[in-house]
């Protein structure tokens, strides 16, 4: 079973390739063991361990995120694993997650929710998502209900749910604490997913720089499938990206797994219309689809409760190691940027706080004066910076 896990098997992945496709990625088949890293959270860290940093900056190729940012500057092999803590009222991404004990399906308890979605059906699922007022935690925040409706709405027999765990943005390890701590959370909410937009197949685009990830994700994938939950009516391969991080934008994504030139496709058509193989596709990343079991288990409207202002619910976000408690944290929209600095991180363990980066560098920098401002969509947008995937540097 793992073996049909490890790669995607559809026949149209194997067109095309060559130097044209292949000079796009710079790790291809680089094993990441012993790997350094020169990501943005590590360069700004690198005071902390100079030797490892110089290093890096010699290592050939460069690997520019390996998601270990609490840790920075970081090697793939170090032991350490990062804080996981939430300070929300009611947990749903980082619930269960910080004893380890909801990585295998026993721990997880099964797919509640997905039989709940089925008493439900694809409309009744639609609709609470549409109430929950869930937005993508990629970046772009735009509203989940209206994509999934879209991808619902088409009348094509083939549609496909897509799992962007390709998050590129320095500092962010969210998406790859989710798959190494709670994979079956993801594989439920895809498979949510795919009942609510009719699609009976599913696909996992995962940074190459996650190598764990990748081993206890297609653990939980073979669980699922013995356990009956996976297979017949939806299944979930993955596909192990060769570095590149334009493949954290979703059409570069879907072109990378058809085995094309990862490149930013011209919109429209979106990828709701026609997406993979040209048909219609869901992709949304793994935080924002790990919503999906709680909503359906506790209501839209409990979801849409939490948070403020047109920023419902709850954010993960992450830390990197500059701070004096470095790790992910489960909040509600609306805790100041103040709050995030100085309460959950701690302050820095070094010096007076310059800037902050939250989502990625192409968000800008954050003055020190501006911290008072609230962490939600809007109101990060109004100091020209963004939410982003929640990485914070």
């Amino acid at each position: 079973m793992a073996g049909r896990t490890t790669a995607l098997s559809l026949d149209a992945r194997r067109r095309g390739g060559g130097l044209e496709v292949d000079s796009f990625y710079h790790l291809g088949d680089t094993p990441m063991e012993g790997k350094l890293c020169t990501g943005l959270g590590c360069f700004a860290a690198r005071g902390l361990n100079l030797q490892r940093w110089n290093l890096a900056v010699g290592q050939q190729p460069r690997v520019y995120c390996l998601g270990r940012c609490f840790s920075a500057p970081s090697c793939s092999d170090d032991p350490e694993e990062p804080l996981i803590e939430v300070r929300c009222r009611r947990p749903i991404i980082l619930e269960g997650m910080a004893d380890g004990s909801i990585r295998s399906l026993a721990g997880y308890g099964g797919y509640r929710a997905l039989a709940m979605a089925r008493e439900m059906g694809a409309k009744g699922v639609l609709d609470e998502i549409d109430r929950s007022q869930l937005r993508g935690r990629g970046g772009a925040g735009f509203p989940a209900g209206r994509k999934w409706r879209s991808v619902f709405e088409q009348p094509d027999p083939v549609k496909y749910v897509v799992a962007n765990a390709d998050e590129g943005d320095h500092g962010s390890y969210i998406d790859k604490t989710v798959i190494e701590y709670a994979p079956h959370r993801l594989l439920e909410a895809m498979a949510i997913a795919a009942l609510a937009v009719g699609a009976a197949k599913g696909i996992v685009y995962l940074r190459k720089e996650y190598p764990l990830a990748f081993h206890r994700l297609v653990a939980a994938v073979d669980e699922a499938r013995s356990a009956g939950l996976l297979g017949e009516a939806f299944d979930v391969e993955i596909v192990v990206g060769r570095g590149s991080y334009v493949c954290g934008e979703e059409t570069s994504l879907l072109n990378s797994i058809e085995h094309r030139r990862p490149e930013v496709r011209v919109r429209p058509p979106y990828p709701t219309e026609s997406g993979l193989f040209g048909k219609p596709t869901l992709v949304s990343n793994v935080e924002t689809l790990s919503n999906a079991p709680w909503i359906i288990q506790n209501g839209g409207d409990a979801y849409a409760a939490m948070g403020f202002s047109r920023s419902r619910g709850t954010k993960a976000i992450s830390l990197s190691s500059l701070f004096n408690r470095p790790g992910v944290y489960e909040i509600e929209f609306g805790m100041s940027l103040r709050t995030i600095v100085e309460e959950l991180g701690g302050g820095l363990k070094t010096g007076s706080l310059k800037a902050l980066i939250v989502g990625g560098p192409l968000a800008g920098l954050i003055h020190p004066s501006e911290l008072d401002v609230r962490f939600g969509f809007e109101e990060m947008q109004a100091i020209g910076a963004s939410v982003g995937h929640g990485g914070i540097v």
